[in-house]
């Protein structure tokens, strides 16, 4: 008998509410296994090409892994220290900058800051503040992420998850399959073709748009000599999976530390401009239409709305599934939409029943059915007699060969 849609809703809701908050009271404890996932996810169709190439799956798996972890030690050897040195000199020199912005405003706009208002006492305050404030932000965003045991969960659980999954993913994947709902696998094999179409899209697409933009403006805001420039490159990039944030951000901060620094020469102002300009005229016209593409289906605002809801709910965990979840729900929410609309709630026209299958009656001779079933007897018996002397003669042959 078939399980009503209601029944198979319920159970199926109360399946996701008990994974969400299993996620939420284990909390950092997962971070690894998601982070290893995500990885394993990512790579998966890299192993695929190596093994169409001719490789077995191990040795595609060894030679990504041996390739990721070049890389990684690369980055951390090279890139990393640079980055973490530029952003604790800029920290530093925010509140002096902050005070020469104060000073040349009061000087030029006497009366547009009242000396009596409370945000004239405000920007004091804020220009003491920043450097304090930002220095202990930072230790607290890394200590409550990157402890001692983070730092070990992340450099060694994450990588031995990462091999394994990647190794067993087919299989995995194939097992999963074998589990679905019977009734509803089609449909799940479509939403999920669709979430991976979706989310693959994205995370590959906007990994590629950011080497290209960090790789610009890093290195064109060295080349015209801005200090910290590699440090505001590179966040203008990564901020830049959030459209038009991280030009904002980057490009204020880039722009602020060239009036600081080349005041007076407007080239080099200029040039600080025109490269973030660049950037973004080949960033909309280019690289997110042919590299991203219009498949991903993830609105700007739903990003947005996702960082923040799952960041408030799951902390860090909750910024990492963001981007997941938010291609997942935004699938989801376009099928039962139109659902919605094939319904009889949006036409307004009940749907009929479905008419009952009719009852078929073949009419045989009498004793028909118990001569086939006693032939079926018959013949399995056959079968297994067969089967017991050819065990037989094959135990004989291998006692002889022992003996």
């Amino acid at each position: 008998m078939r399980i009503p849609v209601r029944k198979q809703v319920m159970w199926w809701g109360i399946a996701a509410f008990t994974l969400a908050l299993t996620l939420w009271l284990l909390g950092q404890a997962v971070l690894p296994f998601i982070l290893g996932a995500g990885i394993a996810y990512l790579l998966d169709p890299v192993a695929d090409r190596l093994e169409r190439a001719g490789l077995s799956r191990t040795l595609a798996v060894v030679v990504i892994t041996f390739a990721v972890v070049l890389a990684f030690v690369a980055v951390m050897l090279l890139i990393v220290p640079i980055l973490l040195r530029q952003a604790t000199a800029l920290v530093e020199t925010a509140p002096e900058m902050l005070e020469q912005g104060r000073m040349f405003f009061d000087s030029r706009f006497p009366d547009l800051i009242p000396q009596g208002a409370g945000l004239q006492q405000t920007l004091v305050d804020l220009q003491a503040a920043v450097g304090e404030q930002a220095g202990r932000l930072a230790s607290t965003v890394l200590g409550s992420v990157t402890g001692v045991l983070g730092w070990i969960a992340l450099l060694v659980i994450v990588p031995v998850v990462a091999f394994y999954l990647l190794l067993d993913w087919d299989n995995m994947v194939e097992a999963i399959d074998r589990y679905l709902p019977r009734e509803h696998a089609g449909t799940i094999r479509q939403l999920a073709s669709e979430i991976d179409d979706a989310l693959s899209g994205f995370l590959r697409g906007q990994a590629v748009v950011i080497a290209i933009l960090g790789t610009w403006y890093a290195f064109g805001l060295m080349l015209v000599g801005l200090p910290f420039g590699f440090f505001i490159g590179i966040m203008a990039a990564v901020l830049s999976f959030i459209p038009y944030v991280g030009v904002l951000i980057g490009g204020a901060t880039a722009i602020g530390v060239a009036l600081f620094s080349f005041w007076g020469d407007p080239l080099w102002i200029g040039a600080v401009v025109a490269i973030f300009a660049i950037g973004q005229i080949v960033e909309g016209n280019y690289l997110q239409p042919k590299i991203v593409g219009g498949h991903v289906g993830l609105h700007p605002v739903w990003l947005l709305l996702a960082l923040s809801v799952f960041g408030t709910l799951f902390g860090f965990v909750g910024l990492v599934m963001a981007v997941p979840m938010a291609a997942a729900l935004g699938v989801l929410a376009r099928f039962l939409i139109a659902q919605y609309r094939d319904s009889s709630l949006f036409t307004g026209q009940a749907v009929p029943d479905e008419p009952a299958q009719p009852l078929l009656v073949e009419m045989v001779p009498t004793g028909t059915v118990a001569d086939r079933l006693r032939a079926a007897r018959m013949a399995s018996d056959r079968v297994r007699s067969r089967q017991q002397i050819e065990d037989m003669q094959e135990d004989l042959s291998r006692r002889d060969a022992e003996g």
